[in-house]
């Protein structure tokens, strides 16, 4: 073979060759390796942004799966019926024979009533005055309110029928804590219409209506009696068999009130506890926008490193280039560089945003959850992420001539 046989073969074989993966990974964590301190700092960008990014979408999936099984556990199925308006704004009246005809109707399986107590406020002593309400309500229930509702005692017995003689009280959760009253026992009493009431019971919040938590409770019996309260109710709470809920739902205001179907309004609580589970889902997506931000500054902070590395390491690049790598074989390097770094950050901001989001669970007892594709997209972001930082120091680094890069090195 001639001289120029054998120099011809020799310029394809490097025209051809190829940086195997193994190599080029190598001399990338080798790349990284000897400068750590920088390399940390730069991934540190990457990791807050993604362990921000992860800890809100991991926090947002932990309440909406504690709201959901909230939900699930109280049933899809309470429905309540209230008084609508007259066409002048008038609050309507339903009839008091509303409840037991709900009652009766098919595919109903329990049904209870509450009555405004009108002007009427409740106090820890007479010696309160009288605008320091505490916004607390006051309403006659049904003994099956608790049940029907989905809420238990968190002290004491609901009313009974000695409350339907006596006067005698039970307690939402949120009045109960504006009172100061943390349980019950030992003749507790407050001050209700100018009359001691013994404080008999305390209500746990009301998932499915809050609004009973700032209620004080009394017996019919003891409203007509004392505050002449008519039996009238002011908001009726249906139990439908599950897959009758629609069904239910549509014969409500006729069955209430048959002489003004149109004035009675009919809604479904669980309906507004998912709406506020989209809601918090929106707002996660503001919160998203704010780690976008953060990975953006990342995101210039590798590209920054990666600039200095070239401009550091030109005789480096200048002895490739001499010893015959290509420009491909440089710009691949420094690329596979950037990205390992992005991946490796990628990584760390899923065990940090992991980690916050197991210690808000435990905080708040809500269940630990993280969605499937934040964990694939954490480190598969911080990889396209570093990929595109890398992009302009891998070209730059591509385009040093080996004589240019050795001169000045």
């Amino acid at each position: 073979m001639s001289t120029a046989t054998a120099a011809a073969a020799a310029g394809d074989r490097i025209g051809t060759a190829r940086l195997p993966l193994r190599q080029l990974f190598g001399s990338a964590v080798l790349g990284l390796r000897t400068r750590r301190l920088r390399a940390a700092l730069s991934a540190l960008g990457i990791a807050i942004g993604i362990g921000a990014m992860v800890a809100v979408v991991g926090v947002s999936s932990s309440a909406q799966a504690n709201l959901v099984a909230e939900i699930d556990a109280l049933g899809t199925n309470l429905l309540t019926v209230t008084p609508g308006q007259t066409f002048l704004g008038s609050n309507e009246v339903l009839p008091d024979t509303a409840v037991a005809t709900i009652k009766h109707m098919a595919n109903v399986s329990s049904a209870v009533a509450v009555y405004q107590v009108s002007s009427e406020n409740v106090y820890r002593s007479p010696s309160v005055p009288s605008a320091q309400t505490g916004g607390i309500g006051v309403d006659a229930a049904g003994e099956a309110l608790p049940g029907v509702v989905g809420t238990t005692m968190a002290s004491g017995h609901f009313l009974d029928a000695v409350s339907q003689r006596y006067p005698e009280v039970v307690l939402g959760a949120q009045a109960a804590n504006i009172l100061g009253i943390g349980r019950v026992g030992g003749h507790v009493m407050v001050y209700l219409g100018n009359t001691w009431f013994t404080v008999v019971g305390i209500l746990k919040p009301a998932v499915l209506d809050s609004t009973l938590d700032s209620t004080a409770f009394i017996s019919l019996p003891v409203a007509a009696r004392m505050f002449r309260t008519q039996p009238n109710p002011s908001e009726i709470y249906v139990r439908a068999n599950q897959n009758d809920v629609t069904q239910v739902a549509n014969l409500l205001a006729p069955t209430a009130d048959p002489q003004n179907a149109d004035g009675v309004q009919v809604s479904r609580p669980s309906d507004a506890l998912e709406a506020r589970a989209a809601v918090k889902g929106q707002f996660t997506t503001l919160l998203l926008g704010l780690g976008a931000v953060a990975l953006l500054v990342g995101a210039i902070g590798i590209a920054n490193i990666m600039v200095i590395s070239v401009l550091e390491r030109r005789s480096e690049i200048g002895l490739r280039r001499a010893l015959g790598a290509k420009k491909r074989h440089i710009s691949t390097q420094f690329l596979t560089e950037a990205s390992l770094l992005a991946a490796l950050g990628g990584v760390a901001g899923l065990l940090i945003g992991a980690g916050a989001t197991e210690i808000y669970a435990q905080a708040k007892n809500e269940p630990f959850v993280i969605p499937l594709y934040a964990l694939i997209a954490a480190p598969v972001a911080g990889f396209a992420i570093g990929a595109l930082a890398g992009l302009y120091p891998a070209a730059k680094a591509a385009r040093l001539s080996p004589t240019e890069a050795l001169r000045t090195a």
